[in-house]
């Protein structure tokens, strides 16, 4: 559980970032190198404003158990919801459509409870690119992995404040970290560059 805050006005945007690994920033050393520090500095800076934010995220967390983990304690209100999950899923052998199912509970509790104004969920990673594994398991996984992300690219549009985030992500040499399965810091950084801008471009136009 981390929090911070960049800049300072009165109309600051509240920011929960929540998830697994990926959210947590394993393979990194700090927070700075991470989704978080990236996603928050590029949000102030192309948004003009505040940006209070908070993490709560652990590795391991399929999406219900992410939602789990929240419910048993629940966060401050945020504006934006950015939910990181899925590769767990993947492992777990969680059905596309069940992991469907899991993500409208997660954003239906978020919004529902005033706990969100606005979710969004990130792209399931490339795995069919992660180094550490050997085929071909990384070529089902990867496989998978698309699966979910087309299953919840359909779905996030019909539902009003639910969005997907969809970029296309090629794991150069060296992005990944140590250990070949989790984000490098250059991961980290082009996933919160490019989310960041989202935000930016679909989401704070509809607060005007």
């Amino acid at each position: 559980r981390l929090a911070g805050q960049l800049g300072s006005g009165a109309k600051a945007l509240r920011i929960l970032m929540t998830g697994d690994s990926s959210a947590a920033g394993v393979g990194v050393m700090t927070q700075e190198h991470a989704f978080a520090g990236h996603f928050t500095r590029t949000l102030y800076r192309r948004s003009g404003r505040a940006v209070r934010w908070r993490l709560r995220a652990k590795s391991g967390l399929t999406t219900r158990q992410v939602h789990e983990f929240l419910r048993a304690d629940p966060p401050p209100v945020a504006d934006i919801a950015i939910v990181l999950t899925g590769v767990n899923d993947v492992i777990d052998m969680v059905s596309p459509a069940k992991a469907v199912q899991h993500r409208a509970a997660l954003a239906e509790w978020l919004l529902g409870e005033g706990r969100a104004r606005y979710v969004v969920f990130a792209p399931l990673p490339p795995i069919n690119q992660f180094p550490l594994l050997p085929q071909p398991l990384r070529g089902v996984m990867g496989h998978d992995a698309r699966l979910h992300d087309e299953a919840m690219a359909r779905w996030a549009p019909t539902k009003p404040n639910v969005f997907h985030a969809p970029f296309d992500l090629q794991l150069a040499p060296g992005a990944m970290s140590r250990d070949g399965f989790h984000p490098g810091e250059p991961v980290y950084r082009a996933c919160g560059e490019i989310i960041a801008r989202f935000v930016v471009e679909k989401i704070l136009p509809l607060e005007k």
